[in-house]
This record gives C-alpha cells, sequence and structure tokens, in this order.
C-alpha cells in the first residue's frame, strides 16, 4: 500500500542531520509551481508547532508570499518611492525621506523586514533617544515605519507588523504661548511701521497659517461679501532631478567622509555639519540642469476644511483697500520688472515673499515690540484662538474661523488665562459662600411690622378647622 501523503497535506521526517525537517504545501507560486514551504527543528515536537503555525495561516490566507523577502532598507526605499509618493505631499514625503535615509536605515535598515522584532525597534528608539532626539521625532520616526510595515503586511510580505507590538516614547504636548491682548496690540503697532502691516493683521487677528497668508491672492478676496478665500498656500518645496542619471549629476557634490572636528566649510551652518552622503546618493537637484518641483510654489492646503472662506473683520477692509492701491503704485514703478502672480502680499517687484524673511521679520518684531521670543505660530493661529475666547466666542465658531476639522484640535489652540481663570472663581465663591461679616457692608437698620390682621387668634384657628 502507498504511504504517499495526500494533496496539501504536510510531511515531517528526520534527517540525516539529526534535525528534523517538516515541509508544507501553501499553494502554487506566481510561475504555477507548487509552494512548498520548508521548516526545521531539534525535536519532533517543535517540528510539530512550526508547521502547525504555517497551516493555520495558508487555511486564513495570512501566508506570506513565497521568495526571500527584501531587508527594511529596500521594502522602505519601495515603498516611498512607489507608494507613499502617489498619495503624500512633497512635502510630507520630504520629511519622510529624510527620517528614512538618517534614522531608520541606519538603525534597522539591514534586517529583513520578516526577521525584525519587536526588541530591534525598542533599541533604535532607546539609541535616538540617547543620542539626543526629541520624543515627538522618535514618535514620528515610530509612525512612518509603523505604516510601511502596514502595508507590507496587507501585502502578505509579513506575518504580523511587529510595529504594533511596541510602545513608541509618550510626548508632552508643546505649551502654547499665545500674546496677551496687550502684545498682540504692541506688536501690530510695530508692524505698522512696515509695508507688511496688512500680512500680520491678518496672522494675528485672523489666524492664517504663514503659507496661506503668503499665498493668498486677489482674485480670492471677495470685497463684496467680506470674505477670504484661501484657497492656495505658498511652500518652499525640495528640488528634484530632471535628468536621467540622479547619481552622476551630483557627483561632484557627493561627501561619504564626515567632515573633521575642525571643519571650516560649515563653520556658517546653524545646524552644524551636514551628514555624509549615503551611498548612491541622488541628492544634490539644486545643481541639475533639468532640476523641476522645487523652490517657492503654490500648494493646495492639506485638507478640504483649510479651503473654507473665512470672514473679514470690517475694520479690515479700508486697510486692505489702501494698501491694493499701494501694491498698484508698486506695479506701476516696476513697470516690466513686475512679475504678476496677483499676490495680496509680495516684494516690490510682485515676487512672492520668502518664508525664511518673513520668519525673520517676526523675530524683529518681537524685539521691537518687547515680547519675549516667541513660535510665528504661537503669535498668529494661538493668539487668534485664545483672544476669540476671551471675547466670549464659542468654540464651534472658533473652530470654523481656524477651519480645523476636529474641536478637540481647536480646544488645543486656545490657551486659557489666569486672569479669567481668578475671575470665574471669584464669581463662583460669591454664589455658593456668604461673604465674612467685616467684607460686608452696614447692614439696613430694622423696622417691626404693624402689619397685624384684625381677626383674633381664636377666629384664625377656627377657619382653619373648618378648611380642612
Amino acid at each position: 500500500m502507498s504511504t504517499r501523503n495526500a494533496n496539501m497535506e504536510s510531511s515531517i521526517y528526520e534527517g540525516g542531520d539529526g534535525r528534523w525537517h517538516g515541509r508544507v504545501t501553501m499553494g502554487v507560486k506566481d510561475d504555477g509551481s507548487p509552494d512548498r514551504r520548508h521548516r526545521s527543528a531539534k525535536t519532533e515536537a517543535e517540528i510539530k508547532r512550526k508547521v502547525r503555525e504555517l497551516e493555520d495561516l495558508r487555511d486564513k490566507g495570512r501566508a506570506p508570499k513565497a521568495g526571500r523577502k527584501p531587508t527594511v532598507e529596500q521594502w522602505m526605499t519601495t515603498y516611498l518611492t512607489d507608494i507613499a509618493s502617489l498619495k503624500l505631499k512633497p512635502r510630507s514625503l520630504d520629511d519622510y525621506w529624510s527620517k528614512t535615509r538618517n534614522d531608520i536605515i541606519p538603525g534597522v535598515g539591514k534586517h529583513r523586514i520578516d526577521k525584525l522584532q519587536p526588541e530591534h525597534l525598542e533599541r533604535m528608539y532607546r539609541v535616538m533617544l540617547n543620542e539626543g532626539h526629541a520624543a515627538s521625532h522618535v514618535l514620528k520616526v515610530h509612525r512612518i515605519l509603523s505604516r510601511a510595515l502596514k502595508i507590507a503586511h496587507r501585502r502578505r510580505l509579513i506575518v504580523e507588523n511587529v510595529a504594533t507590538l511596541v510602545d513608541p516614547p509618550t510626548v508632552d504636548e508643546t505649551e502654547a504661548n499665545p500674546f496677551t491682548t496687550e502684545e498682540a496690540k504692541a506688536f501690530l503697532e510695530a508692524a505698522a511701521k512696515r509695508p507688511t502691516f496688512m500680512r500680520w493683521c491678518v496672522g494675528v487677528g485672523m489666524g492664517f497659517r504663514q503659507g496661506e497668508t503668503l499665498g493668498l491672492r486677489w482674485p480670492y478676496v471677495d470685497f463684496d461679501n467680506e470674505l477670504f478665500r484661501p484657497q492656495w498656500q505658498l511652500q518652499r518645496l525640495t528640488w528634484r532631478h530632471g535628468c536621467a542619471a540622479p547619481h552622476a549629476c551630483g557627483a561632484k557634490f557627493h561627501r561619504f567622509e564626515p567632515c573633521p572636528d575642525d571643519c571650516t566649510t560649515h563653520k556658517s551652518y546653524k545646524r552644524g555639519c551636514p551628514k555624509p552622503c549615503p551611498k548612491g546618493c541622488t541628492g544634490h537637484a539644486r545643481a541639475c540642469p533639468d532640476r523641476k518641483d522645487g523652490g517657492l510654489v503654490f500648494t493646495r492646503p492639506k485638507t478640504k476644511k483649510s479651503r473654507n472662506a473665512v470672514p473679514i473683520p470690517p475694520p479690515f477692509i479700508p486697510y486692505l483697500r489702501e494698501h491694493k492701491v499701494q501694491q498698484e503704485e508698486a506695479r506701476a514703478e516696476a513697470g516690466d520688472g513686475w512679475e504678476d502672480h496677483k499676490l495680496v502680499f509680495s516684494r516690490p517687484d510682485g515676487r512672492p515673499l520668502d518664508p525664511r524673511q518673513d520668519w525673520e521679520e517676526f523675530k524683529e518684531l518681537l524685539a521691537e515690540a518687547g515680547i519675549d521670543d516667541r513660535r510665528l505660530y504661537d503669535g498668529s493661529r494661538h493668539t487668534a484662538g485664545t483672544i476669540l475666547n476671551e471675547l466670549g466666542v464659542d468654540m464651534p465658531t472658533i473652530m470654523e474661523i481656524l477651519r480645523h476639522t476636529q474641536i478637540s484640535q481647536t480646544r488645543r489652540y486656545v490657551q486659557g488665562r489666569s486672569h479669567l481663570s481668578k475671575d470665574a472663581m471669584r464669581r463662583m465663591g460669591d454664589h455658593f459662600m456668604p461673604r465674612p461679616a467685616s467684607a460686608d457692608p452696614a447692614p439696613e437698620p430694622t423696622t417691626e411690622t404693624r402689619t397685624e390682621t384684625a381677626d383674633s387668634r381664636a377666629a384664625r384657628a377656627q377657619r382653619r378647622r373648618r378648611i380642612r
């Protein structure tokens, strides 16, 4: 009688090498040949367990595809080049690439994605924290890697996304530090001396983001209905190679060795010497003669909610009209040198304002107004949300003005004020607790009531009995 196993039945045997071997039929490969997986172990019990695990994955349709799995470095390159690039905004994609090159690949890039363990990620995160990286940076790296492994799991390249088994560092929310009403007025008084006065009025008074303010165009300013329609934003994007050989194009700029300790080439760099180029570097696209998709570019805001119309405060309208007249005079003076981008806020020749120079001007205005150092977001969106709250505007309305998708996000932008809290608690105390005798005003003299009824006590008692 034949001892041949039935179709799809696994086989277990002891080999000549003294180890136990198991072979499991998982289906067929892409070329139509049988997909037989091999496992080995020291004992029969262990090989049976491994075979059962493979059979369970096969029966549930979760078995990883056949073939050698890519390393983390190879899969991240595939993910960012062919998958994430179809969905992410250019700035987000650049950030993903930066963290992949600088953190993920040096940390776990050589591991095969099916051999990656939670301990590998935890060790990488601990090293990053020891090197001085912020917890928020490590959390962002974790999310990028987790997303890439999720796609690999969905395509059955791995059995499980190990990033879901790791607890990333806890991030403390950055404390907002908006202007007080007095600081906001002082800031705008300092800005009133500059041609960019209305740019800061829109930022502080309406809570526009920097890119939305610098990308605002006149066709989207509705004077009749007093509305701003932020349909575009200005962003600085990284240049990309337009040539066929990016590595060879940037050959003269490649640096594969770290700078010496006494480096003078990058002494003016605020962040120190740049890191060496990775092997096969395709950067330095700024020098490419066919460079594309970089520099100051008009892009759509990230969400549909961000493009909602925002009412213009009526007192802003005369200043906006005057600003437009001044811009028309500058345009006539520039003549053929004027670059027409229809921008509300532009340079004297019509070109967009540089976000870096805009940030530097914000810091200068802080110093002129005598205000301590703040983030640009603190002086614009956080300030607008907080002052609206102080004026008694409800949260749903503030959410619409700031164009947030969730009210929880708006609450993070609104910073409470201590004087308002003290006033609220004073009124709460007055509502519940009597004032101390020493704090009470002088009591009015009491007077005896002389409004006795004509009935006698006995007559009133008899009347009560009759009612009962």
